[in-house]
């Protein structure tokens, strides 16, 4: 990059440095098909061995994924300056992971529940699919500070 002047190409990121950023944040937003539609919803997870593992009770819509049900999940994240992006997709499958080994995977990547009540249900995402990009940020446009006064 020459300079400001200069638009910002976006990078496509390895798999390696998408796992990096993955693990850098614990908010994800997951999507997948429920009752006709699809939902999206935020969720906080734990990038653990090569997949995701998210938590979740009884009676939550996220409770009705069926085992082997496609999702997508997307992270993103903002370096410490707020002048780099990046966003991660993840497209793969979620089972219900149930086995003591599991939970002690998700306790040791610090997978804890953020609301209150019972979250006795862990969901382990397998990718099929890591993709990512990283880009400067565009500094505002300036169109607004380019108008005659009075007319927004």
């Amino acid at each position: 990059m020459e300079n400001g002047a200069t638009a910002a190409e976006t990078e496509i990121l390895d798999v390696h440095d998408c796992w990096k950023h993955l693990q850098s944040v614990s908010v994800c937003r997951i999507a997948f098909p429920h009752g006709g539609t699809v939902e999206i919803i935020p969720v906080n997870f734990a990038a653990s061995n090569g997949t995701v593992l998210i938590r979740t009770g009884d009676g939550t819509t996220l409770d009705s994924l069926a085992d082997g049900q496609a999702v997508s999940l997307e992270a993103d994240g903002l370096n410490q300056y707020g002048t780099i992006a990046w966003s991660v997709v993840v497209k793969g499958r979620a089972v219900a992971a149930d086995g003591p080994g599991d939970y002690e995977d998700a306790n040791g990547a610090g997978l804890s529940p953020w609301q209150p009540g019972s979250k006795n249900r862990l969901i382990r995402v397998t990718p099929d699919e890591v993709s990512g990009r990283r880009f400067v940020i565009a500094p505002p446009g300036r169109k607004a500070e380019q108008e005659p006064a009075g007319q927004a």
